[in-house]
């Protein structure tokens, strides 16, 4: 097979790639576009040509040889945008990490090294293909080098050979730097000879053949203006045939024979790609983990047949290896152990059955570092083991470090540290149908590998966090609240089984009726879940305006048929239909799936390492999102009552806490004076924006002061609240204007906060908790946007989140101190959830708003309201 050389014109397609692409960014803010435009290029070349030898040349500075002779030579170039000049550096990196050669030469261009090396490699019979975006490049190509000129994009190319340039343009080879001799280049402020375009200098060249013999005949051109041209600029054409050649005998101090190429360092690929969020590429890179970890280090461990005290420590690496999401249910696959004494991997089955790991397990002054403690605590709770003494929690760390990365691979996270002795789960157990739990030798050999790399990776952490300002949130919030958190998952809620059963027959019975009503009102029975049927009854039956079309027909989306309510009686009866259907199949069905056997109990998991605000959410099911706008959805919580009798569910949550955290960030004199005062901060809204008494705001000025507040928390437009409040874009622009300036502290806030996000790449809430806005500087008008406005929301929601877990970590502490019976059931965005006998409730009423209140201290006072009751509906 013969050599082939790919030599890449570096500048010209970076900047090709910048400019054909939006402004992409990763979660610190790096701008990406350029450099994912170059690698796609650049993955495609590898694949396609299969180089031997490869090479990318770069500019090395503005002036070259040819400003001697053209001073203004590539004058007029506008200056290279930042947001591009900071991706050199790292597609430099890229390169490093390809194994690809780079090179630049003092006083030449990146074109001039292209020529040489293209010229060296066709004399020693290489094939070469040249990649680039300016067709200058074109005046190399002959029967050996190839010239693919970028066009529209990064993926469009015209492919210029002797042949290609003769059907092109009807020149051979040699008249390309002629012709731009004629036709100057703006690009690079090449004149050439005024008013001769290309058309014009092609003429002139398949009549005349150069420069040099047109100039030597202008008497034989037909046209007197351009006689009269081509006579007053013969140096200025001559100039500019010489400013267009490329160099191709350049002083280079590199030869062909150093530009081999091997292959790419999967590592440094794949951790680049990771550290510039390029997921998509990670998926076309197809690197499968066997041959990413082909060359693992050999690692020695023992498997233990029997577990004894000599093979623990103080300081202990743990892995509780649970694949299944749902651990409540799930089988442990094994456990690996990591200290000074030795690396041990220990069965399922020894480590059940062992009274030295339970002991070991169960005393806090042995301490463990753990990747995901909830998951470890919970999966061993079932099965009868206490799990204490956790100081460490690598997935914790990790999200804090970074909220917007996360993945719940140890692999993966090792990877963005720069650790590669370790698969991901995905490689050595398969995926989806194909997942299997393969022989004990290979999942101990996995376990005891993601062992070693906490070990390896936890003091990188600990320094991150340290640095971040995060480690207060880390050990004395995140921490604690998992333990927390895993002894929620573990108690789990009682459910009333019969009680959600007749709410699916009551809800059946209803579905029926209006089913039958909306026939009526159809006049003709039909599929009410099929949206043709129900498109063709509305908008050519019923002929109501279609608000819009979609592939298949009419739209009938809750936000279409919204805009139609006043239209007909059927519409109100539709959105009616769907929403109690929805209840019937996601709450009522779905929670009875749920009800774990053994306990009657749901058994919810709390995400603690999934929002970039920090706050909760559950799943499998989520209990925080069952809908209580509806009558029907209120009803549910009736099903859900304390694991004994006699005893009482007590509910507590803030009143307006957002709105208070806003009050003490921004500082704002008037909104703080009014929480001091316990006033109605709605309606005090109501009196400084429209200039009124108190007795003088009416209910509808009350409902859009507080359509304002709440949506000023998070970063509303005028539109936003146009739509919210039924009301014009100018009336709402107005409105807003209006409470800014009542509340200038909060206007304050809101550009402050937005400026904070320009310059450092994030924000953060009371508690030091980061979130990062790379698209705060995008120029794309709604990234940007949303971006400002998540700057605005996120220190006050993500606040809100960390005041509502601090109340958690110490009402479970309270709790414990006063030796009470009663358990924290659930979280639900502001509103805690407790379990209670009747005579504790007394007790809870005291302790509970003085816990919560006491969180944190504001410059204002939070407020907590609670009740109680027989069923959590009860209770509210």
């Amino acid at each position: 097979m013969s050599n082939k050389l790919v030599l890449i014109d570096g500048n010209s397609i970076a900047y090709r790639a910048f400019f054909a692409l939006p402004l992409l960014s990763n979660e610190k803010g790096i701008h990406t576009n350029a450099i994912y435009g170059f690698t796609m290029i650049l993955m495609r070349i590898l694949e396609e040509e299969k180089p031997t030898h490869m090479l990318v040349a770069f500019d090395a500075g503005k002036t070259t040889f040819r400003h001697k002779t053209f001073g203004e030579y590539k004058g007029g170039r506008q200056k290279t945008p930042p947001e591009l000049s900071e991706q050199f550096s790292f597609l430099r990196e890229l390169l490093d990490a390809y194994n690809i050669k780079r090179y630049e030469l003092e006083n030449y261009e990146a074109d001039d090294i292209i020529g040489t090396l293209a010229k060296q490699a066709a004399q020693d019979d290489f094939v070469v293909k040249i990649i680039s975006g300016d067709k200058d490049l074109t005046q190399l190509a002959s029967d050996k080098i190839t010239i693919d000129i970028t066009k529209k994009g990064i993926t469009d190319v015209d492919s210029y050979t002797p042949s290609f340039i003769q059907e092109k343009y009807g020149l051979n080879v040699d008249q390309i730097i002629d012709m731009k001799g004629l036709m100057g280049d703006s690009s690079d402020n090449i004149p050439g000879v005024p008013g001769v375009g290309e058309k014009t200098a092609i003429k002139l060249l398949k009549e005349f053949g150069t420069i040099e013999t047109l100039l030597e005949s202008i008497d034989s051109v037909s046209g007197k203006k351009l006689k009269e041209k081509l006579e007053e600029n013969k140096e200025q054409a001559i100039m500019s045939k010489e400013l267009a050649t490329i160099m191709t005998e350049a002083p280079i101090s590199i030869a062909v024979d150093d530009l081999t190429y091997d292959g790419y360092d999967a590592k440094k690929v794949i951790s680049i790609f990771k550290e510039l969020s390029f997921n998509s590429l990670l998926d076309k890179l197809g690197e499968t983990d066997e041959e990413v970890t082909e060359d693992l280090e050999d690692i020695k461990f023992d498997v233990l047949e029997e577990v004894k005290e000599e093979h623990f420590a103080k300081e202990n690496f743990l892995l509780v290896e649970v694949l299944d999401e749902n651990y409540h249910r799930a089988d442990i696959q094994g456990v690996a152990l990591v200290n000074e004494t030795g690396n041990y991997f220990i069965p399922t089955e020894v480590a059940l059955k062992s009274e030295a790991f339970a002991s070991f397990a169960a005393d806090a002054k042995k301490k463990k570092a753990v990747f995901d403690a909830k998951r470890a605590i919970v999966a061993l709770k079932w099965k009868g083991i206490e799990l204490n003494g956790i100081d460490f929690d690598l997935i914790i760390a990790s999200y804090i470090v970074n909220p917007s990365e996360t993945s719940a691979d140890l692999a993966d996270i090792a990877r963005k540290q720069g650790y590669y002795q370790i698969e991901t789960d995905e490689a050595v157990y398969g995926k989806g149908a194909k997942r299997s739990i393969p022989d004990q030798d290979k999942v101990a050999n996995h376990l005891v590998r993601k062992t070693l790399a906490m070990q390896e990776m936890k003091e990188n952490f600990i320094h991150e966090l340290k640095d971040n300002e995060q480690l207060e949130l880390f050990e004395e919030l995140e921490m604690p609240l998992s333990l927390v958190l895993a002894e929620m998952e573990a108690m789990g809620i009682k459910v009333d089984k019969d009680r959600l059963e007749e709410m699916g027959k009551d809800l059946s019975e209803k579905l029926d009726e209006i089913e039958q009503k909306i026939h009526e009102l159809a006049g003709e029975p039909f599929n009410i879940n099929s949206p043709k049927q129900l498109g063709v009854i509305l908008f050519e039956k019923l002929e109501l305006p279609p608000v819009k079309k979609t592939k298949t027909g009419y739209s009938t989306s809750a936000d279409v048929l919204e805009k139609l309510a006043d239209k007909h009686e059927i519409i109100q009866q539709i959105l009616h239909y769907r929403q109690l259907g929805k209840l019937k199949s996601t709450y009522i069905e779905g929670l009875l799936k749920v009800i774990h056997t053994n306990t009657n109990k749901i058994h919810t998991r709390f995400n603690q390492v999934l929002t970039q605000t920090g706050r909760l959410s559950s799943i499998d099911p989520n209990l925080q999102n069952i809908p209580i706008r509806l009558e029907e959805g209120r009803k549910i919580r009736e099903a859900f009552i304390p694991s004994n009798e006699d005893w009482l569910i007590f509910a507590a949550d803030y009143s307006q806490i957002e709105l208070r955290v806003l009050a003490h960030i921004a500082n704002d004199e008037k909104l703080i004076q009014a929480f001091k005062e316990d006033a109605d901060i709605h309606t005090k809204t109501a009196m400084d924006v429209f200039h009124v008494s108190k007795d003088e705001v009416t209910s509808n000025m009350r409902r859009q002061a507080k359509a304002v507040n709440f949506g000023i928390v998070y970063g509303i437009s005028d539109y936003g609240l146009s739509q919210s409040l039924g009301i014009t874009r100018k009336d709402a622009k107005t409105f807003i204007d209006r409470y800014l300036e009542s509340f200038p502290g909060v206007k304050e806030y809101m550009e402050e906060s937005v400026r904070e996000a320009k310059d450092k790449g994030y924000v953060t809430t009371l508690l030091h908790r980061r979130r990062y806005l790379p698209e705060i500087t995008s120029s794309n008008f709604n990234l940007r946007s949303f971006a400002e406005r998540t700057a605005m929301n996120t220190p006050i929601q993500g606040s809100a989140a960390d005041i509502i877990k601090v109340a958690m970590i110490r009402m479970a502490e309270r709790l414990e101190k006063e030796n009470m019976k009663a358990n924290l059931l659930l979280q639900v965005h502001d509103e805690l959830v407790f379990e209670a006998p009747q005579e504790e409730v007394e007790k809870l009423k005291k302790i509970v708003p003085e816990v919560m209140e006491q969180a944190v201290e504001l410059k204002v006072p939070l407020k907590v309201d609670y009740s109680y009751g027989s069923t959590w509906y009860d209770a509210k």
